[in-house]
């Protein structure tokens, strides 16, 4: 007795002195109630409420099924990167749970199943400190996403299983898809192969075109001119009106967010977007539709993306497998110079789906960018940075401005830039991309699956007069993953250094200090890199595999453009012939085992 009230006092001493005592809320205090297919939404709001002021404080759901609606739950406006469509129409976010302001909370789903119901943001992380999100699941009750599964096909007519999540209706024999509170105006068409487990740009233009007759329940046959189509049993079309306006979830000015055993069944909008946000963890985070659901998409557009980040941004053992876009996109934004008076500079945003929020801050480091050639013209630091409209910012740089004429460059955010680490994980299911990262600090890239991914399993750009997210890559490490049939959409599943700089400095280049090392590249065609404005690239040690495939064999392996101390070798490779080839370079860039190829 007297050992056990001495072990109990030391405890108590101990758990007070380091101060790592807990407040528990338990959202079931708070009327949620799990399985009863009620609005939980004003009721989340009250126990989130309850966790302010209170350090170090755990929200716990109650497990089981809990419905959200946008009646009751937050609403704020919320100008998205990648997702902000350039209009009139309101801005204003419904959110299933909303978490701003809040310091040092775990929200612990306890393995709930959180079912969305109309466009909302599963949650939003805003203006926070310390918080980590764990155990829990999201789903839409009827996704933004309709599917519909071939079950016959010839050349007048197609039969076709909807899935029951996919509300429709056929009107004077068209077929309309909707959902709550909204209805499809465009379809924009990915087709996927169960056999292949290949997903395609298809389009939908032939069946709205056809008649559509109800068969039975969930059973719509088309009757039209079929002839062109290179359909089969079992294909799956999934189909989406592409108007962003949303995204699954938001992680905007905050810093220390942890996402663990985060499940993601459907997401509308861009996926789980950081937003200007200091280092950001996701292990074990899923995007993938709910086994049994019968559904093959989780997500609208990208899975994770990553616009203004810093500090580290880790992803470790996560899956992604279903998109109508990248598993992960990582950069920052460049926006365009329009004015510059009294030392004063105006910046405007140039992407019609990327604008509203401050991408500059008081002290931030700043590069002056030559858009064509996607170089820097010279460095400042901000003294100050204000948002004067929707589109434009006012920055007042510390130091004297480069000399040249600045209006038409951009200006590119150095302080917002951070390490990447994408290790363990499995990434599948695409039309698009695995990973696009732009950052110029440190990127690992480890241990990794990229399974059919229609295009570049890996895309490193940049650019200022496109999609305008920047910028220039100075150390990335590339090794010990595997590549599988990817980019058979593009022609190629090479991994894509691409920087998008119009005109080519021979004597400079955009990116530097890029290493592929120890993958295995099992390559339909052989094509296994494409490199553009490179110092210092290495690829080594890597297996290039094309026995498994019957296409035709590509000579050419490596492409290479405008780069400069280039090493390749020691690579294995089944083909037995395999080319390097050089444009723009002199054979003193290239130091090779293999063939090699230069054209001026």
């Amino acid at each position: 007795m007297k050992i056990a009230l001495l072990m109990l006092l030391l405890s108590i001493f101990t758990v007070s002195q380091t101060g790592v005592s807990q407040s528990l809320i338990k959202a079931a205090d708070y009327g949620v109630v799990p399985n009863n297919f009620q609005n939980a939404s004003a009721f989340i709001r009250k126990a989130i409420a309850a966790c302010r002021g209170k350090d170090n404080a755990i929200l716990q759901l109650p497990g089981g099924r809990i419905d959200v609606w946008p009646e009751g739950a937050e609403h704020k406006e919320l100008y998205l990167s990648n997702a902000t469509e350039r209009d009139t129409l309101s801005k204003l976010k419904s959110i299933a749970f909303l978490f701003k302001g809040c310091r040092n909370l775990t929200v612990d789903g306890n393995n709930s199943l959180i079912v969305l119901h109309g466009k909302i943001v599963a949650f939003a992380v805003l203006n926070s400190n310390n918080i980590k999100i764990k155990n829990v699941s999201f789903d839409y009750d009827r996704p933004t996403m309709s599917e519909l599964t071939i079950l016959s096909v010839n050349d007048s007519s197609i039969e076709t299983a909807i899935h029951q999540d996919s509300r429709y209706l056929i009107d004077s024999g068209h077929i309309h898809f909707y959902g709550e509170g909204w209805r499809s105006n465009a379809f924009r068409t990915v087709r996927f192969d169960p056999h292949t487990e290949e997903m395609r740009n298809a389009d939908f233009k032939l069946f709205l075109k056809a008649k559509a007759v109800q068969d039975s329940v969930c059973r719509v046959r088309f009757e039209g001119d079929f002839r062109d189509l290179n359909y089969h049993r079992g294909d799956v079309l999934t189909v989406r009106d592409p108007y962003r306006d949303n995204c699954g979830a938001f992680i905007s000015l905050s810093k220390n967010i942890k996402l663990e055993n985060v499940k993601m069944h459907y997401m509308h909008g861009l996926g789980i977007l950081s937003q200007f946000s200091e280092n950001i963890s996701l292990f074990k985070v899923v995007v993938a539709p709910r086994q049994n659901s019968g559904r093959v998409v989780a997500s609208f557009a990208d899975c994770f993306h990553f616009s203004g980040c810093k500090g580290l941004v880790k992803i470790d053992s996560c899956y992604t497998s279903g998109s109508h876009d990248d598993a992960i996109n990582v950069h920052g934004t460049h926006l365009k110079i329009v004015c510059v008076k009294n030392r004063k500079i105006t910046v405007r945003f140039m992407h019609h789906q990327t604008y509203g929020f401050a991408a500059f801050f008081p002290d931030d480091s700043i590069a002056f960018v030559n858009p064509k050639t996607l170089l820097p013209l010279g460095f400042a630091k901000l003294k100050t940075a204000k948002l004067v409209s929707k589109y434009e910012m006012e920055l007042e740089p510390e130091t004297l401005l480069p000399t040249s004429k600045l209006v038409g460059d951009c200006i590119e955010n150095l302080t917002w830039t951070p390490e990447v680490i994408i290790r363990n994980s499995r990434f599948e299911r695409t039309s698009t991309r695995g990973v696009l990262v732009t950052t110029r600090r440190k990127v690992v890239i480890e241990n990794n699956v990229f399974y059919h991914t229609g295009m570049s399993p890996i895309l490193i750009a940049d650019d200022a007069s496109n999609w305008y997210e920047s910028g220039a890559v100075h150390d990335v490490t590339i090794h010990n993953n595997i590549f599988e049939n990817c980019g058979y959409s593009s022609g190629s599943g090479a991994i894509k250094i691409a920087p998008e700089n119009v005109e080519l400095d021979t004597g400079k280049t955009v990116h530097s200090n890029i290493a592929i090392i120890n993958n295995t590249f099992k390559s339909f065609n052989g094509s296994v890199l494409f490199a553009r404005s490179v110092d210092n690239l290495q690829f080594s040690n890597n297996i290039i595999d094309t026995t498994s495939f019957s296409e035709k064999i590509y000579a050419v392996a490596i492409n290479l453009c405008a780069c400069k101390r280039v090493t390749i070798k020691e690579n294995k490779f089944t083909n037995d012939r395999p080319i390097v080839k050089g444009l723009k370079m002199a054979k003193s860039d290239v130091e090779t085992d293999l063939n090699l190829i230069l054209k001026p």
